[in-house]
């Protein structure tokens, strides 16, 4: 009974920070999403002078060519949660897939590591260069693209890496024993024991997601002037910033909050890997 209070107790901690991290994730991605629906003006009209500070008509000032920053700022979330999520999802899906299936192919697994290998040495930028040239016409598909190209070898690698201990274990041993299929031994054996890291990576994916569309954005490879992107209006405003620090600033925390709260929130959801332990004990 000593040994189940702390536990309880730890559970009911736990549940409260989740809750409160995903409230706090809520509110930047409810205005991201919403955003175009509650933009009091439209993102390529002049409201104000440009660089102009924050007064009436424009709670954020205007931008380089007087367009309401805030009206900017709700606009520009949208594509780029939904391309960071796309991203994500389709990067998690094939680590889960590939990574259970090359523990239990050797020969998959080695060619795997090598992939890894010379997609780590692949500096960022430089591959999404490359498939840009490669797809002129992409624009921001083309960034997703080599986002997931980029990311995946990767994230496989992570999965194999935290399914190889659960190659050994008894009940993936009765499953060989049994005759069962590899997919099936992959997908009902090893795959729902890596939850953990399963969440953690599609937060960590996620969060690598952004801050590459994000880059792209600012070098304007994908969205191209005069469309409202977060990563494109830090661009457009840098030689104004201190005219209307808003202008640059409001974009650039609303890339960082979305990244920060979207992380904490998947590490949250995680299984807590001490309570079984605990329990036992």
């Amino acid at each position: 009974m000593t040994a189940t209070l702390p536990v309880a107790a730890r559970r009911s901690a736990r549940r409260a920070r989740t809750t409160t991290l995903v409230a706090m994730a809520v509110l930047p991605l409810s205005l991201a999403l919403a955003g175009p629906l509650i933009a009091p003006h439209t993102v390529d009209t002049p409201v104000t002078a440009p660089f102009a500070a924050p007064g009436d008509g424009a709670l954020l000032g205007g931008d380089q060519l007087g367009r309401d920053v805030l009206s900017r700022l709700l606009h520009g979330g949208t594509a780029l949660i939904l391309g960071a999520l796309l991203v994500a999802v389709v990067t998690t899906a094939c680590a889960m897939l590939t990574g259970c299936l090359a523990v239990l192919r050797p020969r998959l697994g080695r060619a795997v590591e090598r992939c890894a290998d010379v997609a780590i040495l692949l500096p960022p930028l430089l591959g999404i260069m490359l498939i840009a040239l490669a797809w002129p016409g992409g624009g921001r598909w083309a960034v997703i693209a080599a986002a997931v190209v980029l990311g995946t070898p990767y994230a496989v690698r992570i999965v194999a890496a935290a399914a190889s201990p659960l190659v050994t274990s008894g009940y993936v041993e009765a499953a060989l024993a049994r005759g069962e299929s590899t997919p099936y031994i992959a997908l009902r054996e090893i795959l729902p024991n890596l939850r953990a890291t399963v969440l953690t990576l599609f937060g960590l994916r996620f969060v690598e997601a952004v801050y590459v569309i994000s880059m792209a954005g600012f070098l304007q490879i994908g969205p191209q002037p005069p469309a409202s992107d977060w990563s494109l209006m830090v661009r457009e405003n840098a030689s104004g910033i201190l005219l209307n620090p808003w202008a640059v600033i409001a974009p650039s925390l609303a890339i960082a909050l979305l990244a920060i709260t979207v992380n904490l929130v998947t590490l949250s959801l995680a299984p807590d890997p001490t309570t079984k332990a605990v329990t036992r004990s």
